[in-house]
């Protein structure tokens, strides 16, 4: 029999950090698990022996990945291919976090899960092919695409707008690429709604494959920005001139997608969850943000 544990790799990252207030949460990062080692994996997991493992751990400085593309293989690919090869072994069920970004952006209208993935970065490369080893080395995985991750932890947009708000007078923010901003905290709640449920129901076939978790509603940078920036203002932070630009003005080695927005259907109809609007939460975050500060 497995412990009741939660393994949740991804050390200090924004999703690890909002699930490890949950109980029966075990974190796990580096150097204890780590990617670049690969025999830590299987250690760290048979250490634990959890009841289910939550891979939150990725490469995700997607214009970084551009030059190193072998760490991203490692981190999106081979790291969690070898994750789900020792669940599957130890008969542990798996949820693998991935992204929108397995997506060009060009469809002009909400993805769903059956949509042929068409990357268009190394890191959307590297996290289509990572579903894809995840789902074949251990076929009781979930795979939870998400998107525009934010959170009181570690380094995000919403933060880094709210701290150079701060800092300048004038804050140019593209506005030309569209996509569902989602909480940190909401996306682990909705992990620990489908986790409830499959202790609840046992393991059942029809839980595994992709499905999409992302924040209610559409943005743009600019107007997620622009959200931030007056939660902030409300609070007594300087309220800076907000310029809205386009993508070709604020260029970047790893082409972005456009309109990557993530229809959720799925996950509501199989699991009766998913994450809620994405305007309030920000408005929590960014009170936590200050909160903190000060």
């Amino acid at each position: 029999m497995h412990t009741q544990s939660i393994l949740v790799t991804g050390g200090h990252g924004q999703l690890a950090t909002a699930l490890s207030s949950h109980d029966g949460v075990i974190r796990v990062g580096r150097p204890d698990f780590d990617f670049d080692r690969p025999d830590t994996i299987d250690a760290v997991i048979r250490a634990h022996d959890p009841s289910i493992v939550v891979n939150a751990a990725a490469w995700t400085a997607v214009d970084a990945a551009e030059t190193d593309v072998d760490g991203a293989r490692r981190a999106n690919h081979a790291g969690p291919a070898r994750i789900a090869a020792v669940c599957r072994e130890l008969d542990i069920p798996l949820i693998h976090i991935s992204t929108d970004y397995v997506f060009s952006g060009d469809k002009g209208s909400p993805y769903v899960e059956t949509d042929p993935v068409d990357p268009r970065s190394v890191y959307g490369r590297t996290k289509a092919d990572g579903e894809q080893a995840v789902l074949q080395a251990q076929p009781d995985s979930i795979i939870l695409r998400t998107a525009w991750v934010y959170s009181p932890y570690n380094r995000n947009f919403v933060r880094t707008m709210v701290e150079a708000a701060a800092r300048r007078p004038t804050l140019r923010v593209v506005s030309d690429q569209i996509g569902n901003p989602t909480s940190a905290d909401a996306l682990a709640d909705v992990i620990m709604h489908i986790i409830g449920k499959i202790r609840d129901t046992g393991w059942k076939p029809d839980y595994a494959g992709i499905y999409h978790a992302a924040g209610q509603g559409q943005a743009s940078w600019y107007d997620l920005a622009c959200m931030a920036v007056n939660a902030a203002a409300r609070r007594g932070n300087p309220q800076p001139v907000m310029e809205a630009i386009a993508t070709a003005d604020w260029p970047t080695p790893a082409r972005r997608p456009p309109d990557a927005r993530l229809d959720c259907t799925r996950l509501r109809q199989m699991f009766g969850c998913a994450p809620g609007p994405w305007e309030p939460e920000v408005e929590r975050v960014v009170e936590k943000l200050l909160s903190q500060a000060a």
